[in-house]
C-alpha cells in the first residue's frame, strides 16, 4: 500500500451496533480509516487478486493470475513482463496512508527510468527491465530523479491522504462515507427505523493489517461490511 514510514499501522474506529438486530449502524471514524477505505479503489486489480489471493478470493480472476504466473516467459512479447500484471505499480496519489494491507510491491517507491542507450529518448518507465520504444536496442534501466512539484509542499503540510482530518466521518455498513454530524447520526436511527435506543452499543475496534485485508475481501462480497468483518 502506498505509504510513508511514518504512517500508523493500527487505528481505532468506534462502531455503532445494534444489538438486537446484530448490525453495525455506522462507525464514526478518522481521517485515517477514510484515507484507507479511499486508497482501496487506487489499487489495480492485479494488485487486489495478489492481495487476496492466499484467502480464497472468489470467482475466475484468481485462476487468471494463476495461469499468468504459470505461464512460461517464452510466450511473452520481448518488450513485456509477467510482472507488468502480477505485480502493478501502484499508483502515489495517496501518499501517507496508513500500511493496513501487506506492501505487495517492493518497487512502490516510484522510481523512473529511461534508456540506457541515449538520453535523447523522451521515454521513461517504472520497469527497468523494459525495452526504449525507439528500436534502439537498449533497456530503460538508467534511473532518472523524480522532482516533485509545488503541490507536494501543500500535500505535506495538510498531512497527505485524501481527506482533510479537522472532521469525523461517519462510514456507513455498506461503506458510504459522510461528513459526521449530531443531526445526520439522529436521521441515521430514524432511517434504520430503531425504537429501542437501550439495544444501541458503542465499541470501539482496532484495525490493524488482518482486518485490513478482511476489509478488502468483503468490499468485494457483500453490502454489510463492517457487520460481515467486526461482528462476524
Amino acid at each position: 500500500m502506498t505509504g510513508s514510514s511514518s504512517a500508523s499501522t493500527n487505528i481505532s474506529i468506534k462502531l455503532l451496533i445494534d444489538v438486537s438486530a446484530k448490525k453495525v449502524l455506522f462507525a464514526e471514524a478518522s481521517k485515517e480509516f477514510v484515507d484507507f477505505l479511499f486508497n482501496v479503489l487506487t489499487l489495480p486489480v492485479g494488485t487486489v487478486i495478489k492481495l487476496l489471493k492466499k484467502d480464497s478470493m472468489v470467482g475466475s480472476l484468481g485462476k487468471l493470475y494463476d495461469s499468468i504466473e504459470n505461464l512460461s516467459n517464452t510466450y511473452m512479447q520481448p518488450n513485456q513482463s509477467k510482472d507488468v500484471v502480477l505485480n502493478p505499480k501502484m499508483s502515489n496519489c495517496g501518499a501517507n496512508v496508513p500500511f493496513l494491507l501487506p506492501n505487495a510491491d517492493a518497487a512502490m517507491d516510484k522510481k523512473f527510468y529511461r534508456c540506457r542507450g541515449d538520453s535523447s529518448h523522451n521515454y521513461v518507465t517504472h520497469d527497468p527491465t523494459g525495452m526504449c520504444p525507439s528500436d534502439c536496442g537498449y533497456k530503460m534501466s538508467t534511473e532518472v530523479t523524480f522532482v516533485a512539484g509545488n503541490d507536494a509542499v501543500t500535500v505535506a503540510t495538510e498531512g497527505g491522504g485524501f481527506v482533510k482530518g479537522v472532521v469525523t466521518y461517519m462510514v456507513m455498513d455498506d461503506l458510504v462515507v459522510k461528513p459526521m454530524s449530531t443531526i445526520s447520526s439522529i436521521t441515521m436511527l430514524n432511517t434504520f427505523n430503531v425504537k429501542e435506543i437501550g439495544s444501541l452499543q458503542e465499541k470501539v475496534v482496532s484495525v490493524e493489517m488482518k482486518e485490513g485485508l478482511m476489509l478488502l475481501k468483503a468490499s468485494l462480497q457483500c453490502k454489510n461490511v463492517l457487520t460481515s468483518v467486526f461482528l462476524s
